[in-house]
């Protein structure tokens, strides 16, 4: 067995992001235009009827999940595989400053390379234990089930290309995703491939949860 529906849902905004600084795995909280995001978002996701969620156990995710499990009455879980990717020494930098400490490496990382030397979690890595976390919380639901999976914009990016069976380290085809904005994937219950992109970086705030409702 397996979930019907998983949600992929990124966290609301921080300090960090408002600054353009690489988050990665330092624990920043949301500020408050992510909590409302959070709050906003939750309203509509609770119309798909969430089984379980399973949120990040970094503070900005798993506060994100609570959103929703106060709406659903859902308790939330954590699971540490689905923090963001790890950069490293970057982490808490803006980008002009990662060009001007690593002018190579970030030359690299931007053309989509990984860059050598700074510490950071590779792609496949991220992939790995992203996919791995959803599966495990998944196979224990049923066709009828959704799951919401709490985590962050590399994340989802790059769990979403493990999940549909491409190679996280060379395939750069999903596209980044919002503050609090989610992804759709749907179990293939017929088809080789187990899981399919239904919708990509829905929103849900102010004049969008109309549109976003039509998740379920």
């Amino acid at each position: 067995m397996t979930a019907g529906t998983v949600l992929l849902w990124r966290h609301g905004q921080t300090d960090y992001n408002v600054g353009g600084r690489l988050q990665g795995q330092v624990d920043i909280p949301l500020n408050e235009t992510g909590i409302a995001q959070a709050e906003a978002a939750a309203r509509v996701l609770a119309a798909a009827g969430p089984t379980a969620i399973v949120a990040s156990d970094l503070s900005r995710a798993h506060a994100t999940a609570q959103a929703l499990g106060e709406v659903t009455g859902v308790t939330v879980t954590t699971d540490q595989r689905l923090r963001e990717r790890s950069f490293g020494d970057w982490e808490g930098l803006t980008h002009d400053q990662v060009a001007a400490g690593w002018p190579e490496q970030f030359r690299v990382w931007r053309a989509g390379g990984f860059p050598e030397g700074v510490g950071a979690e590779t792609r496949g890595d991220v992939g790995h234990r992203v996919a791995e976390a959803i599966q495990e919380a998944a196979e224990v639901l049923g066709e009828d089930d959704v799951l919401v999976a709490t985590t962050h914009g590399a994340a989802i990016g790059i769990g979403i290309s493990a999940l549909l069976g491409l190679d996280p380290e060379s395939t750069h085809v999903i596209s980044g995703i919002g503050n609090c904005h989610w992804s759709v994937l749907r179990h293939n219950a017929t088809e080789g491939q187990a899981w399919r992109l239904a919708g990509h970086n829905l929103g849900a705030p102010e004049s969008d949860f109309a549109r976003a409702a039509r998740i379920v």
